[in-house]
C-alpha cells in the first residue's frame, strides 16, 4: 500500500537539529519548525514531518529521530563546525567570504551582510511585484573574526527547494532555527528558513553557499 505519514515532534532546543538530520538522512521531509508558546522554560519547539510509502517503512525511517528525543546531550555552545558560543567582534576577510559565496556584501558596523535576490521568481501580491527589497531574498550576516565567527540568515525557497536546502545546511553544520512563510496568498507559495551557526568564517560561508546553490534549479 501507499500511505502518508504526517507528524509533529515536540523538541527541546538542543534536540531540534540532531532530530532534523536524522529525519532527512532517512528520507523524510521536514515541513515546518516553529514555537507554540511564549516564556516557557525550557524552550520547546515543534517540528512537522511528512513522508509517503509503506506504513512499516515510514515507521522504521522515523524511529532514529524519535529515539533521539530525550537523549541529546546539550551542545548549544558550539555547532558542528567547531564554533564557540562567545563570539567577539573582530576582523573578517570579507573579500574571501564574498569569493566563497559568489556575491559581494555590505559592511554595516561590525556585521558583513550578503543579500541575494530571487530574480528567478516572478511573484506578485495584489498586483504588486514582490522583489528583494520587499523581502524576497536570501541573506547571510557575518560577525566576529576569521577564526571564530557567527552567521545568521534567511533563505527564500519554493516548496521543492526546502529539503535540499535543509540537507545542505545540516551537512555543513549550520543550525536551522525556523521554517515558515512570510506572505499569505499569491500564485506561488514561498517559504522562509532561518538558520544560525558559529565557527571559522570561511566554513560558515561554505555552508551558506551550499544552501544558496540549491535555489533556482527548476
Amino acid at each position: 500500500g501507499h500511505d502518508v505519514m504526517m507528524g509533529d515532534l515536540v523538541l527541546l532546543e538542543d534536540e531540534v537539529n540532531p532530530v532534523m538530520s536524522a529525519l532527512l538522512e532517512n528520507g523524510l521531509e521536514v515541513t515546518a519548525l516553529h514555537n507554540h508558546f511564549f516564556f516557557e522554560s525550557p524552550r520547546i519547539f515543534y517540528m512537522h514531518v511528512h513522508g509517503h510509502g509503506k506504513a512499516a517503512e515510514l515507521a522504521t525511517k522515523a524511529k532514529p529521530a524519535v529515539d533521539l528525543i530525550g537523549h541529546v546531550s546539550p551542545a548549544h555552545e558550539a555547532t558542528a563546525v567547531s564554533g564557540k558560543s562567545n563570539v567577539s567582534a573582530g576582523t573578517i576577510d570579507t573579500a574571501k567570504i564574498a569569493g566563497i559565496v559568489g556575491h559581494a556584501g555590505e559592511q554595516m558596523g561590525p556585521v558583513y551582510k550578503i543579500t541575494v535576490g530571487r530574480d528567478d521568481l516572478k511573484i506578485t501580491e495584489m498586483g504588486a511585484k514582490i522583489n528583494a527589497r520587499m523581502g524576497l531574498n536570501t541573506w547571510a550576516a557575518f560577525f566576529g573574526s576569521d577564526a571564530n565567527a557567527e552567521i545568521a540568515g534567511d533563505v527564500a525557497m519554493l516548496g521543492s527547494e526546502i529539503t535540499p536546502v535543509l540537507k545542505a545546511l545540516r551537512a555543513n553544520g549550520l543550525n536551522v532555527v525556523a521554517i515558515h512563510n512570510h506572505m499569505i496568498g499569491g500564485q506561488q507559495p514561498i517559504y522562509f528558513l532561518h538558520y544560525w551557526g558559529t565557527g571559522p568564517a570561511d566554513k560558515l560561508a561554505t555552508g551558506f553557499k551550499a544552501a544558496l546553490s540549491q535555489l533556482g534549479k527548476r
